[in-house]
């Protein structure tokens, strides 16, 4: 009997390569678990399995396995400057963010031109509030290190030159958002409505967006927009306090301002 042309067969009698090839095969067809699978028990150590099913169960969101297949490797070739990068990546998936500066620092040490293990071990560094030497990091890699710079820099409360690197970076989501919390920090409220107008046309549903503009409808004393905003927020996210709060804040001052005119 011939075998069906969507079913692919593993032998792990055929050894190592065998495996890899029915896993490639599985995980270009969108089946990862199987994928995975086919992976499990291997006959013999092989970096190229084990860096493959690393990278599987990074896609499928199992970011401690995915570490330790990369610590696998790591341990096996202490060389390879990609396996440490790839096992900095798991670590920060999984919240170990001084192991994942470990790591990304050995693949710089093996690899110094190895911008993204630069660029991972800056990211980390801002998780562990090290500010500046994140900052420092982020300047060295030029553009591509301009949001993280812009980042740093506004965690650092450099606000100025946080919006000038913002400006300079290309403009997403991310960075808009990151502006509009700088303007509510500064109290800037024109440039508040501006960045939390521009995000809104972005997304619709963008919770910054409507916060921003809620804030700038209260600081001007607009309390029915502000209850507009605020009610799209707690649409969108019923669990953001903040949203209720200021919705409530809102609707007390439109309330008092009625029993005033009458």
């Amino acid at each position: 009997m011939s075998t069906p042309a969507n079913v692919i067969e593993i032998s792990v009698e055929a050894g190592v390569p065998r495996q890899i090839d029915a896993a490639l095969a599985l995980r270009s067809a969108g089946r990862l678990e199987e994928a995975l699978e086919a992976l499990a028990n291997p006959s013999e150590y092989d970096a190229y399995l084990y860096t493959v099913r690393g990278e599987i169960e990074f896609a499928l969101e199992r970011f401690h396995d995915a570490a330790l297949s990369y610590f696998a490797v790591v341990q096996s070739d202490p060389g390879d400057a990609d396996a440490h990068y790839n096992l900095g990546l798991a670590l920060q998936r999984s919240d170990r963010w001084d192991a994942s500066c470990q790591a990304f620092e050995r693949a710089i040490a093996l690899e110094p031109r190895h911008q993204k293990a630069r660029l991972g071990l800056a990211a980390s560094l801002l998780y562990l509030n090290r500010l500046k030497e994140a900052l420092a990091i982020f300047e060295q890699a030029g553009s591509a290190g301009l949001f993280g710079k812009a980042v740093a820099l506004q965690l650092l409360h450099r606000y100025d030159e946080a919006e000038q690197v913002y400006q300079q970076a290309p403009e997403s989501e991310e960075a808009l958002s990151n502006l509009i919390a700088l303007q509510i920090e500064t109290g800037d409220v024109d440039r508040l409505r501006e960045y939390s107008q521009r995000l809104l046309k972005c997304d619709a549903e963008s919770p910054a967006a409507l916060q921003g503009l809620a804030t700038a409808a209260i600081d001007a004393g607009d309390h029915h927009a502000a209850a507009r905003y605020c009610d799209r927020i707690v649409e969108v996210t019923p669990d953001c306090l903040e949203g209720w709060h200021n919705f409530r804040f809102a609707l007390d001052r439109i309330v008092a301002a009625f029993g005033e005119g009458h």
